[in-house]
């Protein structure tokens, strides 16, 4: 039986579970643990589940997981990603194959960079100005034409900042249902909540749980309405993203833990509000991954390209 969260409606009226599972284990990954993942989560409720493509047996054990659940096609919201730009309709197909499900959801660019075939990250404006290809303008025109296919139902984007969307939309003739990143109780986004809200892009949250970092669980706010609720810390971190309108993607292989995420708790306004504030106390705005590189960029590119207000080490200035 699906469980209990809030649905939430895209630009183009298509809904979305309000929690989702993160399905992606790395190009490592166990085919026969990812399977059985996701398995257990639609077993406990979970009907959106999120991966990525770029090993095609982590999105084939996904697919094998979904027709071998015995829940309809249409309940299960499936999001996968594209990771370079240049064959967008092949790995598209590529996806599309190995899941085996008839069509994807939801299709994010993963990055506003591409991960194949350059030497050189691209730098938004100097690409746009003297024409290097393919930029993730070139992109997203291809991601449009996919929607022509019937086999995609809503295309977004991921890791976009204001800078990056405003370029985009200069040229979009579809504006992205949403924008998949890194946001917690560490890094809330709100800027960028408020600029996608005001173009009806839906900003929804990866990592949510910090990926082994989570620095806010011990936060003594959060503490306190863990515990006036019986609950967690990730649960009142997940049930505030819900109320704020940010989704969550949560990834964990832990049956008993696949349940508490996806069992919210309702807080009142005055605890969202402690929650909205954990960010601001010393030393705790910051991102909470570990891909950022000791040089100050992320796969290439510079917090500068990317339009994230990050010093060295994932440290937000402000």
């Amino acid at each position: 039986m699906a469980a209990n969260v809030p649905q939430f409606t895209l630009n183009n009226g298509i809904e979305m579970p309000g929690v989702g599972k993160g399905c992606w284990l790395g190009i490592e990954g166990d085919r026969t643990t990812t399977r059985a993942m996701c398995l257990n989560a639609l077993k406990v409720g979970y009907r959106h589940l999120d991966t990525v493509s770029g090993c095609s047996c982590n999105e084939s054990s996904v697919g094998e997981a979904i027709r071998e659940s015995g829940i309809p096609r249409s309940e299960v919201f499936m999001t996968t990603k594209l990771g370079h730009y240049h064959n967008v309709r092949q790995s598209f197909e590529h996806s599309l194959e190995a899941l085996g499900i008839g069509y994807i959801d939801l299709y994010l660019m993963h990055w506003p960079q591409t991960n194949e075939h350059k030497t050189e990250p691209w730098n938004p404006g100097r690409a746009l100005s003297f024409g290097e290809h393919p930029n993730f303008v070139d992109a997203w025109r291809a991601m449009e034409a996919l929607l022509a296919t019937g086999k995609v139902r809503a295309i977004g984007v991921s890791n976009f900042s204001i800078q990056n969307l405003d370029v985009l939309l200069r040229h979009a003739s579809v504006v992205p249902a949403c924008n998949q990143v890194e946001a917690h109780p560490c890094l809330p986004h709100a800027a960028l909540k408020a600029y996608c809200e005001a173009r009806r892009i839906l900003l929804t949250a990866y990592a949510p749980l910090g990926q082994g970092n989570p620095l806010y669980f011990s936060d003594p706010d959060v503490a306190r309405i863990a515990a006036r609720h019986g609950a967690t810390p990730a649960q009142v971190a997940l049930s505030w993203l819900v109320q704020r309108g940010t989704p969550p993607v949560v990834k964990s292989a832990n049956v008993e833990r696949m349940q508490a995420n996806i069992s919210l708790v309702p807080l009142a306004p005055e605890e969202m509000r402690a929650v909205d504030g954990v960010h601001a106390k010393p030393g705790m705005h910051r991102s909470l991954l570990d891909y950022h590189a000791p040089d100050g960029t992320v796969f290439g590119w510079t917090y500068e390209q990317l339009g994230w207000a990050f010093e060295v080490g994932g440290v937000v200035k402000a």
